[in-house]
């Protein structure tokens, strides 16, 4: 994939700051696609992420949320213990996974079961951005 450089763009155009750096963050995406993860729609106003964090216990992992950006990290403790394999296939490492979130959009809750993270989310539109019906006289 190629990396463009944006910063032209930021001295011309005002007020799309949070274009831009969903942009970039889109082109930072370096892990690889690890972890593994799924969006899905639950209904018409309610969001689920799972992640697949095998081998993370619950105080390993961090969730943050930061102007309409979702952080997930993982890290394991040092473990002073070194291994030996014969074979590895199951990937350990740390991780850092970011989700651009939409307007109005917020984290009702997050729960680990069954090695997946799920993060519940919901978009919650103010009464004033929803449609309303005028009456004609």
């Amino acid at each position: 994939m190629r990396n463009f450089d944006l910063s032209p763009l930021y001295r011309s155009a005002i007020g799309f700051d949070r274009l831009f750096n969903a942009l970039e963050a889109g082109q930072n995406q370096s892990n690889g696609g690890y972890p593994p993860y799924n969006v899905e729609l639950v209904d018409e106003n309610h969001y689920r992420i799972a992640i697949a964090v095998a081998g993370f216990a619950e105080q390993e992992l961090e969730i943050t949320t930061q102007d309409n950006l979702l952080i997930i990290r993982g890290a394991h403790n040092n473990d002073p213990a070194e291994r030996t394999y014969l074979y590895q296939g199951i990937a350990e490492r740390n991780f850092e996974r970011k989700f651009q979130l939409a307007e109005h959009i917020q984290i009702k809750g997050a729960k680990l079961e069954n090695g997946l993270l799920y993060i519940d989310m919901e978009r919650l539109v103010p009464e004033t951005l929803k449609p309303r019906r005028i009456e004609i006289k």
